[in-house]
């Protein structure tokens, strides 16, 4: 089984910071894409930023110049460092890994449980 462990969600005032991390585990060969994604009550989820295993990186608009993504592969970890955090960024952030297996040849998405970021006004 591969699975995706967040860490780092919490409550963090306006204008603060926030750092999440999440590792990948299990039959993974590698992983081509690694990133973190957001769902707020009664949005879609939406992309929050990812990044390849060449360190290429994309962001969302709402997000660009305020968090960066950063990855470790040896330890297949991606981590988000969030700042001057806004109360609409409060939001359910879920990890999302693009890996290929080891013994199944193709690319296979996996989904972390979630963590809770709340940004007080």
């Amino acid at each position: 089984q591969v699975q995706l462990v967040e860490s780092g969600g919490g409550l963090v005032q306006s204008g603060g910071s926030l750092r999440l991390s999440c590792a990948a585990s299990g039959s993974i060969l590698s992983i081509n894409r690694m990133g973190w994604y957001r769902q707020a009550p009664g949005k879609q989820r939406e992309l929050v930023a990812a990044i390849t295993s060449d360190g290429s990186a994309n962001y969302g608009d709402s997000v660009k110049g305020r968090f960066t993504i950063s990855r470790d592969n040896a330890k297949n970890t991606v981590v988000l460092q969030m700042n001057s955090l806004k109360p609409e960024d409060t939001a359910v952030y879920y990890c999302n890994g693009r890996v290929r297996l080891e013994y199944l040849p193709g690319e296979y998405e996996y989904w972390g449980q979630g963590t809770q970021v709340t940004v007080s006004s």
